[in-house]
């Protein structure tokens, strides 16, 4: 499928083959982290999808074990396979994304963190707690906030599950995974009130703002919705979205009856803090956002199914079971539709990005090189170039260095077809390749 957008950003951080891209305000250190055991010595994106493959698979598998004792196994292995069928998940697993491991950080953590309460002496499930809170501020810091913060506030404002020992592991967690973000804060971005500014801005100015309909059309296969217009996917693309919040108040009711209500409620509640700033505070959507959200409902949900099957009577058993099987297979044949039709479409946009690179070198801009311009970034990374831009979210030099670089060295100049190139490439040769205009510059003397 070739490495995204901001995948190449991400692993350019730690590749050996490609210069950096520039990082900007909203983005964590975890990802780079995560890839740099391939990414720092191997170009192959297939080597690299694999790695994360079995990664994510196996974060799964853990992050479940940690529901151990809380629910029957049954209940986990179904959850598990309810948030792994997903089409969402299946796409972003394998990727070079932080999405999916804050999803794999909140199922776990919730998880350690009742194990916790429920034996205050179980080392592990604290360690857990920790880790898990770790993982989700190395990957995203505001989103690990929101996860935990009903957490907090059993923690704080229950007095039967205040737990000091149990405080200690989720805010030096929740600090140990975001120390390097708050670092870099003050030494890149003037202070961690102006970097939070910056992400904002970036994200479009975080406030009140109803995306719900925006996450309603990414669920036709859209990684990006933004902005965000055009038609809601057909109804069976989406039913599925409408029954998940209502199975998980079975799961909730089905708890309320066995007498094991925090066990669900507070997944619930961890599930619509995660929701909130998507649902509600961003003026666009992608798919990617909600994984946590999901990952948090599946074992209630699961419960309702296992619940709705095995508590019938005998003589309804197989009707409910039939309608159950028939409700998932439906559901799986609408996720691989969408997962194909995601596929195709991405793979087609990054064929495209690689065309271009190939263009590039044919032209002789090869490394060392620096492309600007639209679609810089993930080109650059495809032809081993430096991008760099002059304005917007990812400006980071001047029309002059640019100028100052063509004397050195190649540098192209990216416009879309009906696009003015800037003022300094108005004069360079142009070309046209994958529905991209490219202004090269004179060879380097």
């Amino acid at each position: 499928m070739g490495l995204g957008w901001d995948e190449s950003v991400y692993v350019s951080q730690v590749s050996g083959h490609t210069p950096a891209a520039f990082f900007s305000a909203p983005r964590a250190r975890g990802v780079p982290l995560l890839v740099a055991p391939i990414a720092s010595w191997s170009s192959s994106t297939e080597l690299l999808r694999v790695y994360l493959a079995l990664l994510s698979g196996l974060g799964l598998f853990l992050a479940l074990r940690a529901w151990r004792g809380l629910f029957p196994a049954r209940v986990l292995g179904a959850g598990g396979a309810l948030f792994a069928t997903l089409w969402v998940t299946v796409f972003y697993g394998p990727q070079a994304m932080p999405n999916y491991w804050v999803a794999i950080g909140a199922l776990a953590g919730v998880g350690h963190f009742l194990r916790a309460q429920a034996d205050p002496g179980d080392r592990a499930a604290l360690w857990g707690v920790g880790a898990s809170a770790a993982l989700m501020a190395w990957m995203r810091p505001t989103d690990a906030v929101w996860v935990t913060l009903p957490l907090f506030a059993v923690l704080l404002c229950l007095p039967r599950w205040r737990r000091p020992r149990l405080l200690a592991p989720l805010l030096v967690g929740l600090a140990t995974g975001a120390a390097q973000w708050v670092v870099e804060a003050y030494v890149g971005f003037g202070g961690l009130s102006e970097r939070l500014a910056d992400a904002s801005g970036i994200q479009g100015g975080l406030g009140w703002n109803i995306a719900v309909l925006d996450q309603l059309r990414t669920l036709g296969g859209r990684s990006l919705c933004r902005p965000c217009a055009g038609s809601i996917p057909a109804t069976p693309i989406i039913v599925w979205w409408f029954v998940l919040p209502l199975l998980a108040a079975a799961g909730l009711a089905v708890a309320v009856r066995a007498r094991r209500t925090p066990g669900t409620l507070l997944p619930l509640a961890c599930a619509t803090t995660a929701g909130i700033p998507y649902l509600f505070m961003i003026g666009y959507a992608a798919p990617r956002f909600l994984l946590p959200f999901y990952a948090l409902l599946v074992i209630p949900v699961a419960d309702a199914l296992i619940h709705l099957v095995t508590a019938s009577l005998r003589k309804r058993r197989p009707v409910a079971a039939t309608l159950v099987a028939l409700g998932l297979a439906g559901h799986l044949a609408v996720q691989y539709t969408v997962l194909d039709h995601a596929v195709d479409r991405t793979t087609a946009s990054h064929r495209d990005w690689a065309r271009t690179a190939a263009e590039l070198h044919r032209l002789g801009v090869r490394p060392p090189c620096l492309l600007t311009g639209h679609l810089a970034i993930p080109i650059a990374f495809y032809a081993g170039c430096r991008s760099v831009q002059t304005q917007g979210h990812n400006a980071n030099t001047t029309p002059a260095d640019i100028v100052g670089a063509a004397e050195r060295l190649p540098v192209a100049a990216l416009t879309t077809p009906k696009g003015q190139p800037p003022e300094f490439a108005r004069t360079w040769e142009q070309h046209r390749v994958a529905g991209l205009r490219l202004h090269v510059a004179p060879a380097a003397g």
